[in-house]
């Protein structure tokens, strides 16, 4: 497993350093000039020619980039154009909620859409199995946003029932649990439908399989050959499934802070995007994707904890 995770991380090397370069390619064709807004909207000409040179934004592109890379390889993201600040120091303060928000999502979804699913997959072509596979099939077709929106149009506003708009404490607290719930929620509901519908059919598969039969003719009761024996190899390409979810999970991530004005990374980068902040997006964009990467790393080792000869 060691030897796995490593060659997993020199392979992750060149996705850090694609990810590195689209970001900042795309920064680049963003039509606003943050010398321009650096300067203030009254400067001459004069002043912002002196800031673009001091930011280095004169050169060409890649010689830009190849310094920016330069300062990340040391550890250095600049400071944040807007308030004057180390963009390592703002991205610390929100990767904590953005974390939160994420586990939130999860600690749910995975038990609900694994347990849909099995419970699909056990009583197969009756009306709960149409139930549960028609709410899946309405998970996967909703957009976060418009979720979100129906929460706070009714849970929040209509019934105001729990609080929509910001963090109102860490997630260990009853006032963090509320301010949390309706975000992680909407995050977290787009995700159950995907994996309800795998597990269902990868259920399906090992409940037809001949070790399954043979612990059924062993007098061995339904519900520990589903829990035990069905349940933990169907898992497998589960666990691929929220692999490949996860930058799914990311960008949503992204869609729901700004929603809920969730103060995580991803409402930092959409502002910083905004306002023309470049270090502070680009900081963003990198915690983004070394995110992307941490959680495929994670997935692999559960992989291989849930099939060993993946891990040989």
């Amino acid at each position: 497993m060691a030897r796995q995770i490593l060659n997993r991380l020199i392979v992750s090397i060149p996705v850090i350093f694609g990810v590195l370069l689209v970001g900042f390619a795309l920064l680049q064709v963003v039509p606003t000039d943050p010398a321009h807004v650096l300067a203030g909207p009254t400067a001459p000409q004069e002043t912002i020619e002196a800031i673009r040179h001091d930011l280095g934004l004169d050169k060409p592109w890649y010689v830009q980039f190849w310094l920016y890379l330069g300062r990340v390889l040391h550890g250095d993201l600049g400071r944040s154009i807007i308030s004057n600040t180390k963009v390592s120091s703002e991205l610390a303060m929100a990767m904590g909620p953005t974390l939160e928000l994420m586990f939130a999502s999860l600690i749910w979804a995975i038990p609900s859409g694994i347990i849909m699913g099995t419970v699909s997959a056990v009583y197969r072509g009756r009306w709960l199995d149409r139930l549960i596979m028609g709410v899946s099939v309405a998970g996967v077709s909703m957009p976060i946003f418009w979720l979100g929106l129906i929460l706070m149009e009714y849970v929040g506003m209509k019934w105001q029932l729990l609080p929509f708009s910001g963090r109102t404490g860490p997630l260990w607290t009853l006032e963090g649990i509320q301010g949390i719930a309706m975000a992680a929620f909407s995050l977290g509901g787009v995700f159950v439908g995907p994996v309800a519908r795998m597990t269902r059919t990868s259920v399906l598969e090992v409940l037809n399989a001949d070790f399954v039969r043979t612990s059924r003719a062993k007098g061995v009761s339904e519900f520990r050959v589903v829990t035990r024996h069905a349940l933990r190899n169907a898992l497998i390409p589960v666990v691929t499934l929220i692999g490949l979810q996860a930058g799914y999970l990311l960008g949503g991530a992204v869609v729901t802070e700004t929603l809920f004005s969730w103060p995580g990374v991803g409402r930092l980068a959409v502002g910083a995007i905004l306002s023309a902040d470049f270090p502070l997006a680009q900081g963003a964009i990198i915690v983004l994707g070394v995110g992307f990467v941490v959680i495929n790393l994670m997935i692999d080792v559960i992989y291989s904890y849930l099939d060993p000869r993946t891990g040989k």
